[in-house]
């Protein structure tokens, strides 16, 4: 309060009443549950991005609705407006590990019942399959194909790999 002279006690008390009535001027920080906007970019840990927001549109989301990766929220977490950060996250980290589980045969008779009339698949296609509740899909994608059977990974196509993720924050909410 350098400047500042104050005649009593209750002139005091009456500056500190009229600071708390005065709106927040600090920066606001990112908590679970945050409305985001922000710039990033993910990248394989070589430097290849897999998504990158820094030439385009801001994105917007909000923590805790599955948009980013839990690993990668709890990162976010403390960081205030302005703020600009990279997070190297070990393999794994991320999007899991890979699982040996998930890599799974199917018989082309079950594509063709689940309603897949396409008899040319090869390595590389992704294919949607329905939740056992029939309320979502997931996807897999083909490893190997034999003559009535396809070989489908299930895993993220990201599982099991060192990332780096860079953030700009521009708005909290």
């Amino acid at each position: 309060m350098q400047g500042l002279r104050l005649e009593s006690p209750q002139s005091i008390e009456a500056l500190l009443r009229n600071q708390r009535a005065q709106p927040e001027s600090r920066l606001k920080v990112i908590e679970p549950g945050s409305f985001l906007t922000l710039h990033y970019r993910l990248a394989r840990a070589e430097g290849t991005a897999i998504i990158d927001t820094f030439d385009d549109k801001p994105a917007t989301l909000s923590l805790g609705t599955g948009v980013l990766a839990p690993a990668i929220e709890a990162r976010l977490v403390g960081l205030a407006e302005g703020a600009r950060a990279r997070f190297d996250l070990a393999a794994g980290e991320a999007f899991g590990e890979r699982n040996p589980d998930l890599l799974q045969r199917v018989k082309r008779s079950l594509l063709t019942e689940l309603g897949d009339t396409d008899e040319t698949h090869a390595v590389g296609d992704v294919l949607q399959f329905p939740t056992p509740d029939g309320q979502g899909a997931y996807a897999g994608v083909v490893r190997e194909v034999g003559d009535d059977w396809l070989l489908f990974d299930f895993n993220h196509p990201l599982a099991g790999l060192p990332l780096t993720f860079e953030v700009q924050v521009i708005g909290v909410l």
